[in-house]
């Protein structure tokens, strides 16, 4: 590990906090610091965090068990630990995205033996670019169904960088009957001043935070048709009855396809 991909331990990674919510052991103490901060704002982040997993999880077996689905591409994956994609569709082809060479080279040692799995150092940002990124374009076929996936991405991106354009042009990438699964923080029901903290504690990561409200992040699913339930809170995306009542969520999520006629 060189050059751009040597750890800075330094910085809160956005990744390595995640990891650390969901009791990975793939962060550094930087990381834990400032995640604990969170967790004195909001306790019940690890709860969430697991609920957001479990939501990723259970998207991902409809996508494959009912939709058809067989192409992944994950963008702001992180680290492709605790129970990720490739691990809940075993034989599909998987493509992890993120923009952090740090998160780029530990995914990359973590899936090295995996043939149908890998891993991008893209920015969504640059929706062509990333497309055009060789560990994209030569494990995807892009004339086949593929369902891109933003599961705890876009509040790390801020309105000036146009969320919506962005996920439309990843859209227009792709071929009717494709999937866009989306979960994403909220204000909704928060009060205003815990999440300023938590705010201000983002900034000195890897990554600020921007939570939307529902309205907005519907808007994003523009093109697509949404699979039911709709825009939920994420324990409530066709919950699994034999795993018990999920944690209160702070974010919605959804999955699309993109109608074939």
């Amino acid at each position: 590990m060189t050059g751009n991909d040597r750890i800075d331990s330094n910085i809160p990674n956005v990744a390595r906090m995640y990891d650390y919510y969901l009791g990975g052991y793939h962060n550094f103490a930087v990381d834990r610091e400032a995640a604990e901060k969170v967790l004195a704002i909001f306790p019940d982040t690890p709860a969430a965090a697991h609920t957001n997993r479990r939501f990723l999880q259970r998207a991902v077996r409809y996508l494959t068990e009912e939709a058809g689905v067989r192409q992944f591409l994950d963008i702001g994956a992180g680290l492709p630990t605790q129970g990720n994609v490739h691990e809940v569709a075993p034989g599909c082809k998987v493509v992890y995205v993120d923009n952090d060479p740090v998160a780029v080279a530990q995914a990359r040692t973590l899936v090295e033996d995996l043939p149908d799995v890998s891993v991008a150092l893209a920015d969504l940002r640059d929706p062509d670019g990333l497309l055009a990124d060789p560990h994209v374009r030569d494990h995807l076929d892009l004339t086949e169904p593929v369902a891109i996936l933003m599961v705890s991405l876009l509040h790390f991106v801020p309105d000036d960088a146009k969320p919506g354009r962005i996920v439309a042009q990843l859209r227009d990438a792709t071929v009717p009957g494709s999937h866009l699964v989306v979960s994403h923080l909220t204000l909704d029901g928060v009060a205003e001043a815990p999440v300023r903290q938590s705010q201000e504690v983002y900034r000195s990561s890897t990554a600020p935070i921007v939570p939307r409200t529902r309205t907005d992040i519907l808007r994003l699913f523009e093109g697509y048709d949404l699979v039911e339930p709709g825009l939920v809170r994420l324990g409530e995306w066709r919950p699994d009855p034999a795993g018990g009542p999920e944690a209160v969520s702070h974010g919605y999520g959804g999955v699309g396809v993109r109608p074939k006629f």
